[in-house]
């Protein structure tokens, strides 16, 4: 009897569990849904109060129509390069200064770490106008420099997790590669880098996210349409035509899908990377 009421409050408490993810996963998709519903309606439908939910006709060359009312390619071409070479920026920048941090041992080690951690709590607001008349100075406005360059010198948050990753990783492994004569370099290369796929997969996934949405600094540098990325793109078409809603919100749908995309496949990699790591140099 005692078991049945067990097995009974279990089954609730994991009913509830799953009622409320559920719940959840639906109030965050709402958005979503509503965005794609509406790049599908016509222009009075979208207009429509109270909101109608299923297009009624479904209007494909919205889609389009949108990327081709504006140089959206130009856009995306923009958007994937800053985001390529901000990923490799910070991968390589930061897993260099967080193997040093983590591997190495010279004076004053530890007190040049929290100087990098205290970086975090400078605001990137407070560091706006400084940054621009540098790149003024140097004659990066309105290029992409200012987009890219910035990541090949790091991220205190991206060290700090590199770090703590770097430290997860047995030194014997170092030990066992210095008597073979490989430097630290090679230890880094051959050995640290290899152990570190699920943090380097994490950190990639993360930065490309912040940089592919990112609007304030692409605002502040960028003037020439020619040099737009996705966001200064879908606000240029949001203000050009205002009205139609249903050619903004296909825009937008195509922007959310890139990401999404990207964020899937990555997972993937991410998880063999664990298994790899779980397989690898750490259990052998």
């Amino acid at each position: 009897m005692l078991w049945n009421r067990y097995r009974v409050r279990k089954a609730l408490g994991r009913f509830s569990i799953y009622f409320l993810l559920m719940a959840g996963a639906v109030v965050i998709l709402i958005p979503f849904v509503w965005t794609v519903s509406t790049s599908l309606k016509t222009v009075p439908q979208a207009l429509t109060y109270p909101p109608v939910w299923i297009p009624k006709p479904v209007v494909w060359s919205n889609y389009v129509e949108a990327l081709t009312a504006m140089p959206f390619h130009i856009f995306y071409r923009n958007s994937l390069v800053i985001t390529s070479l901000s990923i490799l920026g910070q991968l390589l920048s930061c897993s260099l200064v967080a193997f040093g941090f983590a591997r190495l041992r010279f004076p004053g080690r530890d007190w040049l770490f929290l100087v990098v951690l205290s970086t975090m709590m400078v605001p990137f607001q407070v560091l706006i106008i400084p940054r621009f008349v540098l790149f003024k100075y140097m004659g990066w406005l309105n290029t992409l420099k200012p987009l890219i360059v910035p990541s090949f010198f790091g991220g205190a948050f991206t060290i700090f997790l590199l770090r703590q990753y770097f430290m997860s990783i047995p030194l014997e492994l170092d030990d066992a590669a210095k008597i073979d004569g490989c430097s630290y370099f090679g230890i880094y290369s051959r050995i640290v880098l290899p152990l570190s796929k699920p943090a380097l997969g994490a950190i990639a996934v993360f930065e490309f996210m912040s940089s592919w949405r990112s609007f304030l600094a692409p605002l502040i540098y960028l003037s020439s349409e020619k040099n737009y990325t996705v966001p200064l793109g879908l606000n240029a078409f949001r203000t050009e035509y205002f009205i139609e809603w249903n050619l903004y919100m296909a825009a937008a749908a195509v922007a959310m899908a890139v990401p999404l995309i990207v964020f899937f496949v990555a997972q993937r990699y991410f998880i063999q990377g664990v298994a790899l790591t779980g397989a690898g140099g750490v259990k052998g």
